[in-house]
């Protein structure tokens, strides 16, 4: 699949897959694998990484499926595929908690879905390893260092979080999977560190 490296070609073969499964039988998907809050009588626990392998719409999957193309890749080649998926799950699983942490405390009802909290940890990493790779970010065509464009696009999660500009849209669980993947490094770097 365009040279992709075999964790990050199975994730995005996963999501597509569970895609279709999903235009065959939605509600029965939603009610299973979506993430519910605890307080509803349909929560489970295999909610917390299942989640993320359902999407919304085309063009929800699509984007995510592309962040993870793009991005994926490097980091998959620079760690190796394990390494990879266990930090892909991770920011998974830290993204769900806290989506569900912060929507309990506000109440919420509403399940989420998506990929996107495991795609916002695999950009902190990349920008973590490779800050001065340029990306261009369309419509404007100006490159940028990578460090620089996931600092702001965490700033605007942050922000849009905050004020609710965005109705429908987990910026929490997105904040979460980086706030994971952030912890997640910095882990490995000292039990490497105490190591030797």
């Amino acid at each position: 699949m365009f040279q992709l490296p075999p964790a990050t070609r199975a994730i995005i073969l996963a999501n597509v897959g569970v895609f279709v499964l999903q235009l065959l039988a939605w509600d029965l998907m939603l009610g299973l694998f979506a993430l519910w809050p605890p307080a509803s009588h349909l929560f489970h626990l295999w909610q917390l990484i299942t989640y993320a392998f359902l999407h919304g719409s085309l063009g929800h999957i699509f984007l995510n499926m592309f962040a993870l193309f793009m991005f994926g890749r490097g980091l998959e080649l620079y760690w190796g595929g394990r390494r990879f998926l266990i930090y892909y799950l991770v920011c998974v699983l830290s993204a769900a908690v806290t989506q569900l942490l912060v929507e309990g405390a506000a109440g919420g009802t509403e399940p989420v879905l998506g990929a996107s909290g495991g795609v916002f940890g695999v950009l902190l990493a990349f920008a973590w390893y490779f800050p001065r790779q340029r990306l261009i970010v369309l419509p404007i065509p100006i490159p940028v260092p990578a460090w620089l464009f996931v600092t702001v696009y965490a700033l605007i999660e942050l922000f849009s979080g905050l004020t609710r500009t965005q109705a429908g849209v987990a910026h929490f669980a997105h904040l979460g999977g980086m706030a994971g993947g952030a912890l997640c490094i910095l882990y490995w770097r000292a039990r490497h560190r105490f190591a030797s």
